[in-house]
């Protein structure tokens, strides 16, 4: 009878942004490496198919990290859930944590990532190419289809054999990387692998993969993990470097629109710096059928909402239009109980003639900003201009024909999520947004009122 190994066990706080996160860091004796686990939407480290899958591992003398990437207050919000972008800065700072520490940076580190988690691993190792391996059960690449050909890490994507729409969506993906990989299709297992024996295979070939590509050859040279460069110290800092570049429009009766709720904060000390009004534009991921966290367009709320699609993916999937009326009227309900949330009984504020200074933290891919800059452009500003501390050189040119003006502090050649450029890239609660903004109203007011006290009004 095989000896078991003998497995160190600890509970760790991983530092990231304002807060810790929980973990189970296990290490057997004499560790090829270790493989950090990215959970899918909804689970936690407790999540009994990759404590299943990390146990097996460690009895194959891998080390394995199992931690939450959200706070249990963070997690109720299901947009983070579905924030891949996000997700991959939190699974970096796991990475670095486990480099800084005395007893960890000798290894070498692999991804596992489950559901969206498989998305977030694909992000962060494109922007760090000493990961050495990575590996997908039942995963999303398609949702980090971005920067999947900047990957070098071995990939090795796993799906269940009748998770239809997820082997073709895996497919898609699988073309896209550059870097070594497999395609593993499980017969007869569904999207969580839990007919018997299906996650046995996914065991099966993680540890084969995680076993080939963690131990490094005797002729192969370190490759230099990844520092993150930190461009902000957090959105406050980017939002006064912002207002700098903004002073010009000043005098231009500016109004302030910021996108809730990681624009607010920047967007705050824009409208502070020029003297505006601060207001919130609201807009909504269009999700697929029985895939929220697959965006098939976005919607904005106005007069006239407005809304973009991605006709390819819409084509792809077979979307009805009877879905897609349904989808917008569902989206649009929840962006106007949000205007309601963030802005009480307070009509908007008016936007004809003016200047109009649509500001988030950063952008990606820039979807849900065209969209809300095509919902303001509706309401007639003289002008309309996008603000935004950092985003790819690529998304800001296709933007520029949606403004009359694009001021972007950053357009690093090297991008993979908004929270790299963040050294506190915490996830905002409404709370912190309506703090925010009535601060900010009750800021303009007091300007308006010692300009009519100057004017002798």
């Amino acid at each position: 009878m095989e000896k078991r190994r003998h497995v160190k066990t600890e509970q760790v706080r991983i530092a990231s942004d304002s807060i810790h996160l929980e973990g189970i860091l296990a290490l057997p004796e004499d560790a090829l490496g270790i493989v950090l686990f990215a959970h899918g939407s909804g689970s936690s480290r407790f999540s009994p198919r990759n404590t299943y899958v990390a146990e097996a591992l460690q009895e194959a003398g891998i080390g394995t990290l199992l931690f939450d990437l959200l706070t249990e207050y963070e997690a109720q919000d299901r947009e983070n859930v579905f924030d891949v972008d996000f997700l991959a800065h939190r699974l970096a700072d796991a990475a670095r944590y486990l480099r800084h520490r005395e007893d960890t940076r000798r290894y070498e580190l692999g991804y596992f990532g489950a559901s969206t988690g498989a998305a977030a691993a694909l992000i962060a190792a494109a922007h760090d190419p000493s990961i050495r391996a990575i590996v997908s059960r039942g995963g999303r690449p398609d949702l980090a289809m971005h920067c999947l050909e900047k990957v070098s890490a071995p990939t090795l994507l796993i799906v269940g054999g009748d998770d239809t729409q997820v082997i073709e969506l895996n497919r898609r993906a699988y073309e896209h990387l550059r870097c070594e990989k497999e395609l593993t299709i499980v017969p007869g297992a569904t999207h969580l692998f839990e007919e018997p024996g299906t996650l046995e295979q996914v065991v099966t070939s993680a540890k084969q993969w995680f076993r080939r590509h963690l131990k490094r050859g005797e002729d192969e040279d370190d490759v230099p993990w990844f520092e993150s460069g930190t461009v902000f110290a957090d959105r406050a800092e980017a939002g006064r470097e912002l207002a700098e570049r903004l002073l010009k429009y000043r005098t231009a009766n500016p109004v302030v629109l910021a996108l809730p709720r990681g624009g607010v904060p920047v967007a705050y000390e824009v409208a502070k710096a020029l003297g505006a009004p601060l207001d919130v534009v609201v807009v909504r991921k269009l999700g697929a059928p029985s895939q929220a966290e697959l965006g098939v367009g976005a919607v904005v709320d106005g007069d006239h909402p407005e809304g973009i699609f991605n006709e390819d993916i819409i084509a792809e999937l077979g979307i009805s239009k009877e879905y897609l009326e349904h989808e917008i009227n569902e989206q649009l309900k929840e962006v106007r109980r949000r205007e309601t949330l963030y802005r009480g009984d307070r009509p908007r504020v008016e936007l004809k003639g003016r200047t109009a200074i649509v500001v988030d933290d950063g952008i990606a891919t820039g979807g849900s900003i065209r969209a809300a800059l095509r919902g303001v452009r509706r309401k007639g500003p003289a002008r309309v201009v996008l603000a935004v501390p950092v985003a790819p050189s690529a998304t800001i040119q296709a933007l520029r024909r949606e403004a009359d003006d694009v001021v972007c502090l950053s357009s690093p050649a090297s991008f993979y999520a908004i929270g790299q450029f963040y050294r506190d890239f915490h996830q905002l609660g409404d709370d912190e947004v309506i703090r925010l903004l009535e601060s900010a109203r009750a800021g303009y007011r007091a300007i308006a009122a010692t300009e009519a006290g100057s004017a002798g009004i």
